[in-house]
C-alpha cells in the first residue's frame, strides 16, 4: 500500500514516515503543499495524510485542486484546528477523515488502516433501495437520474445503511465498523457523516432517509410519500 505523507514539521513527518514504514506501508513523503500536489496527481496512493497547515498551499487547497483533478485516493486530515466549523471546511473539501493534533501513534495507524481497506477493496456491484442506487466501483449515489459522489466514509456508512436497510445501528457500531475506533471522544464525527448523506439524499430527490431513534441510533428506512 503506498501512501503520500505531506508535513511541514520535518521532526513529525519523518517519525510518521518511519512508523508507517515500520508497518509495511510505502511512504513518499513531502513538506509543502505545492509538492504534495504535484505528487498526487502525477502518481496512484492508496491513501493521503495530509497535514492542513503548511506553507504555499494548505491542506485544504491541495486536497481541493485533487479532487477538481479526479484524485479518489482516500485522504486523512492531520490538524491542530479542533473547531467543528474547520473540520467540516475540511470535510467538505474532500477528505473523508481527520485527526486533531496532538494523536497517540495507536490512533494515527488506526485511522490510516480504515482508509487503506477501503482503498480498490470492493469488486463492482450496485446496491439499491426503493428508487436509490449505491455503485460500489465509483462511489457514487444515484436516484431520479441524478448522481453525486461520496468521498470514503460517506461510502462506507452508506453501504453499511443500504446492506442493512430498517436495521438500526448505534453510534458506537457505527464508531467501530467505519473508523475501527471505540471511544467516546470523537462520536460528533458520526452525526456530522449522517448530515452529510441526509442533505445528498435530499438532494437526489431520494424517496428514502436516514432516521434518528432517539437513544438508539439510526436507520435508513423509506420516505413517506
Amino acid at each position: 500500500m503506498k501512501i503520500l505523507l505531506a508535513e511541514d514539521e520535518e521532526s513529525i513527518a519523518r517519525a510518521l514516515k518511519l512508523m508507517l514504514e515500520k508497518n509495511k506501508y510505502t511512504v513518499d513523503l513531502v513538506f509543502n503543499g505545492a509538492d504534495a500536489l504535484e505528487h498526487i496527481v502525477s502518481s496512484e496512493y492508496d491513501a493521503l495524510v495530509l497535514d492542513i497547515m503548511m506553507p504555499g498551499m494548505d491542506g485544504i487547497e491541495v486536497l481541493t485542486a485533487a479532487r477538481s483533478s479526479g484524485v479518489t485516493a482516500p485522504a486523512l486530515f492531520l490538524t491542530a484546528k479542533g473547531e467543528v466549523e474547520d473540520r467540516v471546511a475540511g470535510l467538505d473539501a474532500g477528505a473523508d477523515d481527520y485527526l486533531p493534533k496532538p494523536f497517540a501513534t495507536s490512533e494515527f495507524l488506526a485511522r490510516v488502516r480504515a482508509l487503506v481497506r477501503r482503498s480498490g477493496a470492493y469488486a463492482p456491484s450496485v446496491l439499491s433501495f426503493g428508487g436509490v442506487e449505491l455503485d460500489c466501483s465509483r462511489y457514487t449515489l444515484r436516484a431520479n437520474g441524478g448522481e453525486l459522489r461520496l468521498n470514503n466514509k460517506e461510502y462506507q456508512l452508506m453501504e453499511l445503511f443500504m446492506r442493512h436497510p430498517q436495521q438500526v445501528f448505534s453510534t458506537m457500531h457505527l464508531m467501530e465498523k467505519v473508523w475501527e475506533l471505540n471511544s467516546e471522544s470523537d462520536m460528533d464525527v458520526v452525526w456530522t457523516y449522517i448530515g452529510f448523506l441526509r442533505r445528498k439524499l435530499r438532494q437526489l430527490g431520494a424517496d428514502m432517509e436516514i432516521k434518528t431513534i432517539r437513544g438508539a441510533g439510526y436507520i435508513l428506512e423509506s420516505s413517506p410519500c
